[in-house]
């Protein structure tokens, strides 16, 4: 059987497992997808095509990864602008985002992919000082503007250690560096406390520990799915990542 093949199965096999979010759902529901550092929100791409078979509506946020406070307001203006309910989905450096942005009205769950899910008032920066620190950190590579980024071997051995090597070249081309100052941010507003939260672990995780991230999950009192992915569990296992969304968007 041929790898594409197999892939095809099992996202169907998966997605058949999760029953169809309702018509009155659908549409009153847009997913709001927050893509974190070292990725765009082309990051998504496998996983968006997935809800929107659902019925979902989807947008996925351009963040410019200056600061916490400028991605919130990216996030947030997209929010806005959305007629109905927001089901809002943060990865890594996202989580952080979502937790103050899912503050508003309009967000009716908040779903962690391998995620930041800070507590108000802690530096994101120091959110793992009490874990192990992942392989991956030490290969972040500085430039003169005072932005970080990852090279492309980093990007296959630590990022998305179980994608292909033309998937490597591609997100090493279209990553977007953060802003290093940005990790020395403060969180105000933990949305968490208010809201119906989601977490899925990646359990092969190079850059954010595994071990934070169930702590994370714990923390948030999260439903919470563990696979065995790399950081990327969106570009790895898009349909187990969907399957959770959609369960989020059926509240």
């Amino acid at each position: 059987m041929t790898k594409p093949i197999k892939s095809a199965l099992i996202a169907a096999s998966l997605l058949a497992g999760a029953t169809l979010v309702p018509a009155h759902a659908a549409e009153d529901t847009t997913v709001v997808l927050v893509h974190g550092a070292f990725a765009d929100g082309s990051s998504w791409d496998k996983v968006i095509p997935l809800l929107q078979k659902q019925g979902l509506k989807v947008v996925s946020v351009q963040n410019p990864l200056t600061s916490l406070a400028d991605d919130v307001a990216f996030a947030q203006r997209v929010i806005d602008a959305q007629t109905g309910k927001v089901v809002l989905v943060g990865h890594s450096w996202g989580g952080a985002v979502i937790t103050e942005a899912g503050a508003s009205d309009k967000v009716k769950a908040l779903v962690y992919v391998a995620a930041f899910a800070p507590s108000e008032g802690e530096v994101i920066g120091e959110l793992g000082k009490d874990f192990p620190l992942p392989p991956g950190v030490p290969t972040l590579k500085p430039d003169a503007n005072g932005f970080i980024y990852l090279s492309q071997e980093s990007m296959a051995v630590n990022f998305a250690q179980d994608l292909t090597p033309a998937q490597h070249r591609l997100m090493t081309a279209t990553q977007g560096p953060i802003k290093a100052s940005a990790f020395a941010d403060k969180v105000s507003v933990a949305a968490w406390k208010n809201k119906p939260n989601y977490y899925i672990v990646a359990s092969k995780d190079r850059m954010i520990d595994p071990g934070l991230q169930k702590s994370f999950a714990a923390k948030i009192n999260a439903t919470t799915t563990t696979l065995a992915a790399s950081h990327v569990p969106m570009a790895s296992q898009p349909a187990a990542v969907a399957k959770v969304i959609l369960e989020a968007a059926k509240r």
